[in-house]
């Protein structure tokens, strides 16, 4: 049986203009834009929260992360597997309220736990975000162009790091954290909005090559059991896992070290920090999707390579960049890997996208999104704040910047494991072929 969207009419793929492809990407990537200004304003606000409510930095790592993270990832498993058989530009539409909302609410917060309740409401709205998306994406655009779409897509991630940075840092400086809150927080739900009525519903499995009907999602178990059978969706979830430990960790925490070790303020290290993210890390996950398409039409194992092999040469970059003791000299360092660090992004959301049946698409995503942002996101900046707070007793005031350098090094853990995965990829792929 096929599956259809109640809400919102699908239509023949050849319906679909290149043009409106090209549009309804946009849109996604504006939504997934404002996704990550809610999810990394706090960051940059990090210090003034810090100072105005007492907080320590084991605190500050549980609400940047596993406040976060836990609901994210938990609830984005059930939402996707509503994702695969309903409307998923309905589910878009009415996260993106929800943790709009919760954003503006953010900013009322008189104490830890008042903070700790509206970060959990954000993610529990943005676990209704990306499942949806790549799924949509998946039906809008083949294999053969999926993973630049979803490098497209995924450039979210710097865009809104960057405008989180910028918007955060400098309204805090005029007007306080709190004001910052708000100004961020309710053009979402003016978003959402036009989310709900200017984008339409694709036919699930339209883009495929052997055009083959799509049947009713199956159960939730079917679905894992299948996901874990294949090593390379194993390697490449925790691949991704580890790369986005460090990834988040840095940015949430390397605004509390520039204010802490280099004495910048937050409008002048949002700015820096927004440029990094925005241009460099933009850039690279832009370049990541595009030479991932274009190696893997002589070997598939370049979507895995490639961000293995980018992620081991940013490593000396970031120790040095954490040792140097002119935040000029610093912010130099971090350019080249803040670019090749998010060479994997595209290339691995893609696969997830390819190693399974339609049906099965935003489920599967779900899946992936759980392990990378419980370990990334959510045990990430936690247990740097936590190493922090430990190593303060031994190292003073230099405590934030030596579990920052440990935490350089779990990207060569993440790289084993983009090896491991090329070792099975084609044979998994061929597997979801049939």
């Amino acid at each position: 049986m096929t599956v259809t969207s109640s809400n919102h009419k699908t239509l023949p793929p050849d319906r679909f203009s290149p043009g409106y492809r090209r549009y309804a990407l946009g849109v996604l990537l504006v939504v997934y834009t404002f996704n990550f200004i809610d999810r990394q304003i706090l960051a940059i606000l990090a210090e003034p929260i810090k100072q105005d409510l007492g907080l320590s930095d084991t605190q500050l790592g549980f609400l940047t992360g596993f406040a976060f993270a836990l609901f994210y990832a938990t609830l984005g498993i059930p939402i996707a597997r509503f994702a695969d058989r309903s409307s998923r530009v309905n589910i878009i539409s009415i996260a993106l309220s929800v943790w709009s909302l919760m954003t503006a609410l953010s900013g009322l917060a008189a104490n830890f736990w008042q903070l700790a309740v509206a970060r959990i409401g954000v993610g529990v709205g943005e676990a209704g975000c990306s499942p949806p998306a790549h799924s949509l994406i998946s039906d809008f655009f083949s294999r053969e162009e999926r993973a630049t779409a979803m490098a497209i897509y995924t450039t979210g991630v710097p865009l809104g790091t960057m405008f989180g940075f910028l918007a955060g840092g400098w309204i805090n400086e005029f007007f306080g954290w709190r004001i910052a809150f708000f100004v961020v927080g309710v053009p979402g739900l003016l978003l959402a909005l036009f989310v709900r009525f200017a984008l339409r519903e694709p036919p699930r499995g339209g883009m495929e090559k052997d055009n083959r009907p799509v049947v009713e999602a199956p159960p939730l178990g079917e679905v894992v059991r299948y996901l874990w059978a294949q090593k390379s969706f194993r390697h490449i979830s925790l691949a991704a896992s580890f790369a986005a430990f460090a990834g988040y960790g840095f940015v949430v925490w390397l605004p509390s070290f520039f204010i802490r070790y280099h004495g910048l303020g937050t409008g002048e290290i949002g700015t820096w920090l927004a440029l990094l993210a925005g241009i460099a890390s933009g850039l690279g996950t832009l370049a990541g999707g595009r030479l991932a398409d274009y190696f893997a039409i002589r070997d598939t194992r370049a979507y895995v390579w490639i961000g293995g092999i980018t992620l081991l040469a940013s490593v000396p970059f970031f120790v040095a960049a954490f040792l140097v003791s002119s935040p000029g000299a610093a912010i130099l360092l971090l350019i080249l890997p803040y670019f090749l660090n998010s060479f994997w992004v595209g290339p691995s959301f893609s696969m997830v996208q390819s190693l399974v049946p339609p049906q099965m698409r935003a489920v599967a995503s779900s899946v992936f999104l759980f392990w990378i942002n419980l370990i990334g996101l959510g045990l990430g900046p936690q247990l740097i704040g936590i190493a922090s707070d430990l190593l303060r007793p031994s190292v003073g005031d230099d405590s934030l910047r030596y579990a920052l350098i440990a935490s350089v090094f779990v990207y060569l853990w993440a790289c084993w494991h983009f090896a491991r995965a090329g070792r099975t990829l084609a044979a998994d792929l061929k597997l979801a072929e049939r």
